[in-house]
């Protein structure tokens, strides 16, 4: 049975190379012949499908891939504290000449 035209979409939604993908279909139709005892019948390809699907999520799951947002987030708040810190600075300093004022000379 031929791949379905959707494997390497399946294939990169899941992490895996696209060879490994043929392989896990190749692996999903051995098992549907042989839990349905027929080849070519919707019954069949949904086995193959379902069984598939199943090898693509334990593969994905083995894979040991770093989440990177985590990092890229704290990289951006590091950057921004000098910024943020300026900002408050001239805020305060703002704040302190308005409740206090500058005293004015007497004429």
């Amino acid at each position: 049975m031929n791949a379905p035209k959707l494997l390497p979409w399946y294939a990169r939604r899941a992490g895996v190379s696209i060879e490994r993908a043929e392989a896990l279909w190749r692996k999903a139709v051995r098992q549907a012949t042989t839990d349905t005892g027929w080849v070519g019948n919707a019954e069949y390809y949904g086995a193959a499908m379902d069984t598939f699907i199943a090898l693509l999520e334990a593969e994905e799951a083995s894979l040991c891939t770093p989440s990177m947002g985590g990092i890229f987030r704290a990289q951006a708040r590091v950057m921004r504290l000098p910024l943020t810190m300026m900002e408050d600075f001239s805020n305060a300093a703002a704040h302190w000449q308005r409740c206090v004022g500058v005293p004015r000379r007497a004429a």
